[in-house]
């Protein structure tokens, strides 16, 4: 199957959780792509030369045949349309109610539980940096999540729907934010965290920020 060339802008760091989301979408659709960098710390994306995307200078962007798309979940929905089963594997659920329950779970990670991406950033996750106890607008946040991915899971399956889709990888990081850091986590959640967490297309992302932090 031949593909065009794609071009996915990272942070330099690889803490990105959305970079991480595309990257994995990528990954698990077997598609080959060009990585490239820019350091948000130095604010290189708000430079002029800045050759990613500058309609609205965030990463990730996603650059296929002169179109360049940025927001996570926009970049991977476009992914699944323009690389459609069967001819490449699918990153969200075949059925439609399913589907669209993976969006929502997308959307509401990225729109909600601010005290928690705000005390517990990705350093915890990839650079192993240790936070201080959660504040009670976080813990709030936090008992949130977990009563939400609780009944998420309540099945007791191992995924979100019975096979693996992108918003596993998401909602699994969500979570190690606070599994990660040593904060108390249900343990079922825990579980579905690190086995999310093996998946060989987030290892291949945490070994690109481990470099980095080496």
């Amino acid at each position: 199957m031949s593909q065009p060339a794609i071009t996915l802008w990272s942070d330099a760091n690889f803490y990105s959780p959305y970079v991480m989301s595309v990257y994995v979408a990528l990954a698990e659709k077997g598609l080959a792509f060009s990585l490239k960098t820019v350091d948000l710390d130095r604010g290189e994306h708000l430079q002029p030369q800045w050759q990613g995307y500058s309609l609205t200078r965030r990463v990730p962007v996603l650059e296929i045949d002169g179109f360049e798309l940025s927001e996570s979940s926009a970049i991977t929905e476009y992914l699944e349309d323009r690389f459609s089963p069967p001819e490449w594997e699918r990153i969200y659920p075949h059925d439609l109610q399913k589907r669209a329950r993976a969006r929502q779970i997308q959307a509401w990670l990225r729109s909600d539980l601010g005290p928690i991406r705000e005390e517990r950033s990705t350093d915890a996750i990839f650079g192993g940096v240790k936070k201080p106890a959660l504040s009670e607008a976080a813990a709030v946040s936090a008992n949130k999540l977990f009563d939400t991915a609780t009944k998420l899971l309540e099945h007791g399956n191992p995924n979100l729907f019975g096979e693996w889709c992108i918003a596993d990888a998401d909602l699994a990081l969500m979570l190690n934010r606070l599994v990660l850091n040593g904060d108390d986590v249900p343990q079922a959640l825990a579980n579905y965290a690190s086995f999310q967490w093996q998946r060989a297309s987030v290892q291949r992302y945490v070994a690109l920020s481990a470099r980095r932090v080496g």
